[in-house]
């Protein structure tokens, strides 16, 4: 927050006046929000070609990806991939402009 201020200080010092708005950054209170769920994870997976999710599973036995904001970490064991896959509309990895 201070660094923002600091900046809109420098705004306000190169433009000559003092007319941007600024009382509104002390109402702000940032806040963080980790937008990643198991159903995004299927969704990048279902990306890729089926041989090479079959060969993560094989090697890894599951599917892991960790948010790299937030750290958490999301596992798919190789009975959810396969419900996902079985359950999902169209093979996204044979599309033409994705090759």
């Amino acid at each position: 927050m201070k660094r923002v201020q600091t900046n809109l200080a420098t705004l306000v010092e190169k433009d000559g006046t003092d007319k941007l708005p600024t009382g509104w950054l002390n109402t702000v209170e940032p806040k963080t929000a980790c937008h990643c769920t198991e159903e995004r994870l299927f969704q990048a997976v279902h990306l890729l070609p089926k041989e090479e999710v079959d060969d993560i599973l094989k090697k890894e036995e599951q599917i892991e990806a960790r948010c790299q904001f937030f750290g958490k970490v999301y596992h798919m064991e190789p009975d959810k991939v396969a419900d996902h896959f079985a359950n999902a509309k169209g093979d996204h990895s044979k599309d033409g402009d994705m090759n």
